[in-house]
């Protein structure tokens, strides 16, 4: 890293004022939500974080920052906001490292979350911490469990036979999440598919909510899309081909598709691995045994996520269509999946892509059966348009075909055989079966344990813990045996926004007078990564407690927008193995709170992929440095601003602030440095009046330095952030325009346009930027690759 930043005597002393100002923030907990006020309220949620041991890195801060900035600027024009966080620190991290370690689970989930905490406060964010929570906490899971009762008591939860991941090493059950390329994260060992009772949510009851109820809210299209295809809803058709051989069990093959039309053109059928014809075939037949082994051993998301060369075995046993009588060939492949459809497909290789590609792989037959949308190859079919061919087709075939609606969602197999996470509230009783614990008994707390490896049997590590075992009924009072499986890390966080509504209730997950004050989210941020499990799988949960009565709406999250990722400076993705992590408190200690806030705020646009730069934080340091030193500068300050200051002043509280509404930070940190700029500039003055006006505009992005400035003008005022916002008056007209000039994303300069010139005009607009003096010495002997132009607002030349 480099480390050439050397702070001089006209710094300003970072250290000093922001520990200042954290102990009487600390002091005042003036961050307070208040429920039932008559302002305006606003809502805002990021995704709690898991508390490794590892503490923040660079790119929590950036997530972190960004929603706060939005919150200080919310609080300062007048709104009653809740921005809460807390810890979601059930799951396999914790677990691991208990393993290793030997420390207890809830010890270095402690550790950590108080480690967390602290990073948090030196960043300056402006939480609800008086609404903390932590799904670890029996307060927190109490309510957990008492959700998952309510699904067991409505008969969507069930426990079923489910494919698990399984290492053949370890011998133990693996989530997803330990499956890395096919192999077990813990011994690298290729992990294999195997049956295993599960606990199961039925999240396919509300696929069509889950679809259709997208419409009713604010997310980005492309996290819209992801949600739907994730869902999978396809209207088409359920085929029945049969069996040639009649010897086996399985006489015919039912197949979903969604051109029936295309049914002449079938030349193989494949099924999936796990389809029973599949299993009864390998019984008979080594090839396909072998071949059935080795699909065993890969997940269904890396089959499903896979690009690789098809792969596949015949079979030597024939399907016949029942259109035409035509017998087809059966294969097995990967590409093929057991959760979608029926786990079967016809193969039309000259109408379907990944057909084709199969075709060619294997050299099976290619034969077109439609052009120009209508039928051709196709028998009596012949000449009809595709769709009325469907409707027909349909028809003749009579009990062998009919319509079918379905999906890519599967129900959500719930349960994991590990310690650290929520017991499952359900007793196993001989006589009675699987029973409900009383809702009065709740929390089910974990016992304290020293061996947190999960058992060979594949069962969780509860179960050798004989005395929390056996319990009583609590239907009959006989002997009974708990549920040693726990929730998955997903749980907690599925309704977690919901307790922060109410976090201390003793009687309810929360209060619904509350709930109906603060819900829905007004602005959920998270990563990509969520779009998907987390977004589907909370909105569900919300979806059935609005069912049954206990929280108001049909969503939860009103908006939501996707944050990006800070790369490393090379533009690779940051890792310890790389050797290339920024560590945020490095950053703070060494150039300041409100510098590294700043500077991610000014990076670029809060959704995209960006590199971390040394050179562009040390760019950050010096516009604290310039606006600490004006600031102590009694030259710069008189009676009444200067009037092109005023004019500029103005606009810039009204850029700033609707920037700021639209996350568009970046742009909003270019006018406060443009109007710095401006300020700065020889006989330009600002009245201490107008220069409050500039530090409560600052002070969603620099916190610490915004309030050690206020108190300078104003001692017996309270603190900048108890401010508001300021209204700029309507007399701003856009006689002049400014615009931000740039190279390579850095500002250089600003030049200010009166209304002669086009601000369409771009050629004329460069011309203008170049001529710039500033702007000049860094053109000078470069080569302008390209020029990016928003019209009237900025230019910015790539060199």
């Amino acid at each position: 890293m480099n480390n050439d930043y050397i702070m001089t005597k006209f710094d300003y002393n970072h250290k000093n004022i922001e520990h200042k100002w954290q102990d009487i923030w600390e002091k005042k907990n003036s961050q307070k939500a208040d429920d039932f006020n008559d302002k305006p309220k606003f809502y805002a949620l990021i995704e709690f974080p898991y508390p490794s041991g590892e503490g923040l890195h660079l790119g929590h801060a950036f997530t972190n920052i960004i929603l706060d900035i939005l919150v200080r600027k919310k609080r300062l024009s007048g709104f009653n906001v809740l921005y809460p966080t807390g810890w979601d620190a059930f799951g396999l991290p914790t677990e691991n490292f208990a393993i290793k370690t030997g420390i207890q689970p809830a010890i270095a989930t402690k550790k950590n979350t108080d480690r967390f905490k602290a990073q948090m406060k030196k960043l300056a964010l402006a939480y609800n911490w008086d609404r903390e929570i932590n799904t670890t906490d029996p307060n927190y899971f109490k309510w957990t469990q008492w959700i998952f009762l309510k699904f067991y008591e409505k008969g969507l939860a069930y426990k079923a036979e489910a494919a698990v991941g399984w290492c053949p090493s370890c011998k133990i059950i693996l989530a997803n999440e330990e499956i890395i390329d096919s192999k077990c994260e813990r011994c690298g060992t290729e992990s294999e598919l195997r049956s295993q009772k599960q606990w199961i949510l039925k999240i396919t009851a509300y696929a069509d909510r889950l679809a259709d109820e997208l419409d009713l809210v604010d997310y980005p299209t492309s996290v819209k899309q992801s949600q739907r295809n994730w869902i999978g809803r396809n209207e088409g058709t359920i085929v029945k081909f049969e069996n040639a051989r009649r010897e086996y069990e399985t006489k015919e093959i039912a197949i979903f598709t969604t051109r029936i039309d295309t049914i002449f053109g079938v030349s193989f059928v494949i099924l999936a691995p796990e389809h029973p014809l599949a299993k009864e075939l390998g019984q008979t037949n080594k090839e396909v045994a072998d071949y059935l082994v080795k699909v065993s051993r890969k997940s269904e998301r890396e089959r499903s996520e896979s690009v690789k060369e098809k792969t596949g075995v015949n079979t030597q046993v024939d399907a016949v269509n029942p259109t035409s009588g035509e017998k087809v060939p059966i294969w097995i492949s990967d590409f093929v999946l057991s959760s979608y459809g029926t786990g079967a497909i016809m193969g039309v290789p000259a109408h379907d892509e990944r057909d084709r590609e199969f075709a060619n792989k294997f050299s099976l037959p290619i034969r077109e059966v439609i052009k120009d949308d209508k039928l051709i190859n196709s028998g009596k079919y012949d000449g009809l348009n595709y769709k009325e061919a469907q409707e027909k087709i349909i028809k003749d075939l009579g009990n062998k075909a009919r319509k079918e609606t379905i999906y890519h969602l599967r129900d959500w197999i719930f349960s994991r055989q590990h310690y650290w996470g929520e017991p499952i509230p359900i007793v196993n009783c001989p006589m009675c079966g699987l029973v409900p614990i009383p809702e009065d008994r709740l929390p089910l707390k974990l016992p304290q344990i020293e061996k947190y490896q999960p058992t060979k049997t594949g069962e969780s590590p509860l179960a050798n813990i004989i005395d929390w075992v056996n319990t009583t009924c609590p239907k009959c009072n006989g002997p009974a045996k708990r549920e040693t499986d726990t929730m998955p890390n997903w749980a907690g966080s599925s309704w977690y926004y919901l307790r922060y509504c109410d976090p201390n209730n003793n009687n309810a997950l929360a209060d619904l007078k509350k709930l109906r004050y603060w819900m829905p989210v007004d602005l959920y941020l998270g990563g990509a990564e969520h779009t998907t499990l987390h977004l589907l799988y909370s909105r569900f949960w919300h979806k059935f407690l609005n069912d049954i009565g206990v929280v108001p709406g049909k969503e939860p999250y009103k908006s939501r927008r996707q944050h990006g990722m800070i790369l490393a400076e090379d533009g690779s993705k940051m890792s310890k193995s790389k050797g290339n992590v920024i560590n945020p408190d490095d950053m703070i200690e060494k150039y300041g709170c409100d510098t590294l806030r700043t500077y991610l705020a000014f990076m670029g646009p809060y959704d995209q992929t960006m590199p971390w730069s040394i050179k562009g934080i040390e760019g950050a340091r010096r516009f604290m440095n310039k606006i600490w030193n004006i600031f102590n500068d009694e030259s710069k300050f008189n009676d009444t601003t200067s009037k092109e200051l005023l004019y500029l002043l103005k606009k810039t509280i009204i850029k700033v602030g609707g920037d700021i509404d639209k996350l568009k930070h970046n742009t909003a940190v270019a006018s406060l440095m443009i109007f710095l700029n401006e300020w700065e500039k020889k006989e330009v003055i600002l009245s201490k009046e107008d220069a409050k006006k500039f530090l409560i505009i600052l002070s969603p992005f620099a916190p610490y330095i915004s309030e050690e400035l206020w108190h300078g003008f104003s001692k017996k005022e309270s603190s900048v952030h108890d401010q508001q916002w300021p209204i700029a008056t309507a007399d701003v007209q856009e006689e002049n325009t400014t615009i931000a000039i740039m190279i390579n994303g850095k500002l250089r300069s600003t030049i200010i346009l009166n209304k002669s010139v086009s601000l369409n005009k771009q050629r004329e607009i460069e011309r203008i930027a170049k001529d710039d003096e500033k702007v000049g010495k860094y053109l000078e002997n470069q080569k302008i690759k390209k020029v990016f132009y928003v019209t009237g607002k900025a230019i910015n030349f790539v060199i």
